[in-house]
């Protein structure tokens, strides 16, 4: 069988107008690889496709979860192989388009096998960090697993989860057992220069914020708690600080680009070393972008 097409990058670089360019080539139904893709209300400060695109190309794993629920790499990948045989059997091109790096990489390579720690586990590390902080957590584990420690590095979820795991197993994740992926991967890693990036990123925050973006967390703060896992959010995390009263606007607008920048950098070093059979597309770099096209047209 031939392989998936994967369409990843930085957030901001232009995954979801390629993917739609993509559509045109062939028929095909989108498989979102993105965390926070999968929660209904979370829309604004997502960039989450309207429902007038979805309705023009089929899109999995979006909208749900509601924000209180959790979800891990073992749920994506579950219901991402789900989704990838079901396309393959209606004849389409099943395209896997989104940017959680760490989603992409568990579904095209594998993902440790790790036993659920508990919720009491993580709700007192989730009090530790709130008092601690993040680096000295991250530095117990960086202890124990220099490869667990970077995996992790920038997302306090998987911080809270990979250290629960080792207090509870005192083994780290990623000295357990990987799974076999089901399917093999094509991909596609858009990688734009910096300087071409970073407006876009300043201008995509500046964007939610005047599309009420406030509102909407005000909204979801009324029917959720704030320590639902949706919260965690980039750009959402910062917003309940400020809707809660710990943090003027002007403030939380910085604190959001600064935390999306952070991220999209996080990504560049990420895909930097991405696994397996996959091509860069720098901007204008028209032969890696027909090498892929020539890929999704093989068809499944």
């Amino acid at each position: 069988m031939a392989s998936v097409p994967v369409l990843t990058g930085p957030t901001a670089s232009g995954k979801t107008q390629l993917a739609l360019q993509l559509a045109q080539e062939a028929g095909i139904e989108v498989i979102s690889a993105d965390a926070s893709l999968v929660y209904r209300g979370l829309d604004i400060g997502t960039d989450k496709p309207g429902l007038e695109l979805r309705q023009t190309v089929r899109h999995h794993l979006i909208d749900i979860l509601e924000p209180s629920q959790a979800f891990s790499v073992v749920d994506f990948v579950r219901l991402a192989e789900e989704a990838i045989t079901n396309v393959l059997e209606l004849g389409k091109i099943p395209l896997v388009v989104g940017g959680t790096g760490y989603y992409i990489r568990a579904l095209s390579e594998g993902f440790y096998q790790v036993p659920e720690p508990g919720l009491e586990a993580e709700v007192s590390l989730w009090n530790e960090l709130n008092l601690r902080g993040e680096q000295t957590l991250l530095q117990e584990l960086r202890a124990q697993s220099l490869e667990d420690a970077e995996r992790v590095a920038g997302n306090p979820r998987r911080l809270v989860r990979a250290l629960a795991i080792l207090r509870t197993t005192g083994i780290p994740p990623a000295q357990l057992p990987r799974t076999t992926p089901k399917f093999l991967y094509r991909k596609l890693v858009l990688w734009p220069e910096w300087d071409w990036l970073l407006p876009r990123l300043e201008a995509r925050v500046q964007e939610h914020f005047e599309r009420g973006l406030v509102a909407e967390v005000a909204g979801l703060l009324a029917k959720y708690p704030e320590a639902s896992p949706a919260f965690q959010a980039i750009g959402y995390k910062e917003v309940v600080d400020h809707v809660r009263g710990r943090r003027g606007l002007e403030a939380t607008l910085a604190s959001v680009v600064r935390a999306t920048t952070q991220y999209a950098k996080r990504q560049y070093t990420w895909f930097r070393k991405e696994p397996g059979e996959v091509a860069y597309l720098a901007k204008g770099d028209g032969a890696a972008w027909e090498g892929f096209l020539g890929w999704f047209r093989a068809g499944p």
